[in-house]
């Protein structure tokens, strides 16, 4: 059914898929984007990439950086880099016969999730629905529901909501849909509801305003952005300004895993823990890690898509999920077959 947020509605997800061929070794990454981040990648970084030691990760995404200088190295490109970053690191651990997450430095077995769903185009009855879900069958002990496109009836959907799940942790993601005074406004009004997160209650360019949020809202709500970090300058930024409790980066979007454990080792030097935004199947092996990080979204579009593309697609269990070290790489094999009646 068509969903929203508080600062957009949609009826469809794009994926783009990059492979990447060394001998009979193949490696898959991807990024939720416009589907001209695959006209890029063919037609411009392509030729950047073909040729290269696929071992020789750093130097590659160097090269492509400089091939997107004049275009900018944000939003269509930095996402086209990212699934060619993802691409090569799955296949680094394929051709050393090793899981991602080993060959990364597994620090911990498995990683919670949290539900991320619950859009404002839902009913009261399809919203508690999904988080009953997540929290009775799936063992979610975190969920997160979308605000923000109709305020004024946001304080009953969120008591609906925390009349589902229990004593499982509320989040809620404004996705930039008020102003600072409003933002304190609205988390004062729903106080009584225990909501422990916060998520881009302004727009995360505002590291002003998110940071007069994060100072008056009530001490038990965190305040959370980072989703859209394209570089480590942008993490930079919102960190350095005090901007938010809890950093979020996207592996699809801030330069794959490359670009996000940089910024994982940014946001630890200011004593910040990270949560991956989305994708939860290109976050598993990095989240693994990581011991920094909180959790992964496990966000409904993404989660359904990756079943239907993926053989391997993790299963949550309790509450969090867990690489099968028995896979190489990443554990995914794209089901090309499957996928094809999806192609656009």
């Amino acid at each position: 059914m068509p969903e929203g947020d508080g600062t957009f509605e949609w009826n469809a997800t794009t994926m783009i898929v990059v492979n990447l061929h060394a001998g009979k070794t193949v490696g898959t990454g991807y990024s939720y984007v416009d589907a001209s981040a695959a006209h890029l990648i063919n037609d411009t970084l392509k030729a950047t990439v073909v040729g290269s030691n696929a071992l020789d990760i750093d130097h590659i995404g160097q090269r492509l950086l400089r091939q997107v200088r004049n275009s900018g190295r944000s939003g269509i490109a930095a996402c086209a880099i990212s699934a060619i970053d993802l691409a090569l690191w799955d296949l680094k651990a394929r051709l050393l016969n090793t899981s991602l997450c080993q060959l990364l430095g597994q620090v911990r077995d498995l990683v919670p999730i949290y539900g991320s769903g619950g859009f404002t185009t839902y009913s009261d009855d399809v919203l508690c629905q999904q988080f009953s879900r997540w929290v009775h069958d799936n063992g979610c002990r975190f969920v997160k529901m979308k605000i923000g496109a109709e305020p004024e009836r946001d304080p009953h959907r969120i008591l609906a909501a925390r009349s589902t799940i229990g004593d499982a942790e509320l989040f809620i993601d404004a996705n930039g849909a008020f102003k600072p005074a409003q933002s304190v406004r609205f988390a004062e009004a729903i106080r009584q509801y225990d909501v422990r997160w916060f998520e881009e209650p302004v727009s995360s360019d505002d590291e002003a305003g998110l940071r007069f949020v994060r100072q008056s809202i009530p001490p038990s709500m965190e305040v959370a952005a980072g989703e859209y970090v394209f570089t480590l300058d942008d993490a930079r930024r919102l960190l350095s300004a005090g901007a938010v409790d809890i950093l979020q980066a996207d592996a699809t979007r801030c330069g794959g895993i490359t670009g996000f454990l940089r910024i994982a080792a940014l946001a630890e030097t200011y004593h910040i823990d990270i949560s991956c935004h989305c994708g939860p199947c290109a976050h598993l092996d990095v989240a693994c890690a990581l011991p920094g990080l909180r959790h992964i979204e496990w966000f409904h579009d993404h989660v359904r898509i990756e079943e239907i593309l993926f053989d391997g697609a993790p299963k949550p269990e309790d509450g969090a999920i867990k690489p099968d070290l028995s896979r190489p790489g990443n554990g995914l094999q794209f089901k090309a077959r499957d996928a094809e009646k999806y192609r656009i």
